[in-house]
């Protein structure tokens, strides 16, 4: 498997101190009047440690990016109903007032979001986006703000920066705008940053560029960084832990080298298995996954995933014993969802551990 960017050997600056982020059952649930209810995000938890990265990982649809507007307090008040609880710095979220919620964001937490046409305002130049963050959280004069600006913006790869900041978001390409987004998000070297797709529009050599940005913040800074992507390439490169989210759950956690060499769920096995590889053969087939993420059923009835799974048996498909499919211990430093999980020969004595490092 590829990556644009070398993977980390060091272990994460901040781990064993207390978490920037904790996420305890966390659901968010969507209603409208005349319609079952729909539960996107169905008791998450997670935490992110000072200098830590961990990757939020699965297909579109599965509430990965659900996951980080309730986090940062970005879903609407209409029609939605959060639940469980999320503290930054020991500061509880969820229920918080916007005016709280105003003051943590820009600050000590910042998201950068996946479509940077629909994230920026298209009436306002791209300068006046940037030092409104600089000018709210810092205390800047506007000069300081837009000679900061500029650097902000060279420093994510955008040439020209001083004319950039006059333009408006139309007269940037799509690689630029995101650019514009991720310099805007690290304006204050933000304790706790989201990243939501943030490679999506570059190509390979910025993709680069930014991840390697995205990893000096964090072993610089301290900055507890949540990584949500679909390219296992980004998560191996960059990712210290990694969650991965099926139909509004976590159904396998793991340390990034464990979870690329043995993989237990068998749809976190279909992701793998699913992306093309430098060492298979010229012309071999890949292996998706069959169906698609409508192939579901109500964790309350079983594991969504058995509609999709080679491996279901007659007990993934129905309750048992009155108990749903939890999430258990897997393990040192991993835990798991699922009854019938992938088994592997065990290791040749004197063999290197899976995850040892090379």
């Amino acid at each position: 498997m590829s990556s644009g960017s070398s993977s980390i050997s060091a272990p994460p600056v901040g781990l064993g101190n207390q978490p920037v982020l904790e996420v305890t059952d966390l659901a968010v649930r969507f209603t409208r009047r005349g319609e079952a209810d729909t539960r996107a995000v169905d008791g998450v938890s997670f935490s992110v440690a000072p200098g830590e990265t961990i990757g939020l990982v699965g297909e579109s649809g599965c509430g990965k990016s659900v996951t980080s507007l309730a986090v940062m307090g970005l879903l609407p008040k209409r029609n939605v109903q959060v639940s469980g609880s999320v503290r930054l710095d020991g500061q509880e979220l969820v229920g918080a007032d916007a005016e709280t919620l105003r003051g943590l964001r820009g600050a000590d937490m910042a998201m950068v979001f996946q479509d940077p046409l629909s994230s920026l305002n298209p009436t306002v130049p791209i300068g006046t986006q940037v030092t409104e963050v600089l000018l709210e959280h810092r205390d800047m004069t506007r000069k300081e703000a837009v000679d900061e600006a500029a650097r902000l913006l060279d420093r994510v790869g955008i040439p020209d920066p001083l004319r950039r900041l006059k333009e408006y978001p139309h007269q940037l390409s799509g690689g630029m705008r995101q650019r514009a987004l991720i310099a805007m998000a690290l304006s204050c070297s933000p304790r706790l940053l989201i990243a939501d797709e943030p490679t999506t529009a570059l190509d390979v050599t910025i993709q680069a560029q930014i991840l390697e940005l995205l990893r000096e913040l964090v072993v610089d800074s301290g900055t507890a960084l949540v990584m949500i992507t679909h390219d296992l390439g980004v998560v191996a490169g960059l990712c210290d832990r990694v969650h991965v989210m099926y139909a509004g759950k976590i159904i396998e956690t793991a340390d990034r080298h464990e979870l690329f060499a043995r993989p237990r769920q068998p749809y976190t096995g279909g992701l793998l298995a699913s992306v093309p590889r430098l060492d298979s053969p010229r012309g071999a087939p890949l292996t998706p996954i069959r169906g698609s993420a409508r192939d579901t059923i109500a964790w309350a009835d079983g594991c969504a995933f058995a509609p999709r799974c080679d491996s279901a048996q007659d007990d993934c498909l129905t309750e048992v014993a009155g108990s749903t499919v939890e999430l258990v211990p897997d393990g040192p430093r991993r835990e798991l969802r699922c009854r019938h999980p992938i088994e592997y020969p065990p290791a040749p004595a004197g063999a290197t551990a899976p995850g040892a490092a090379r």
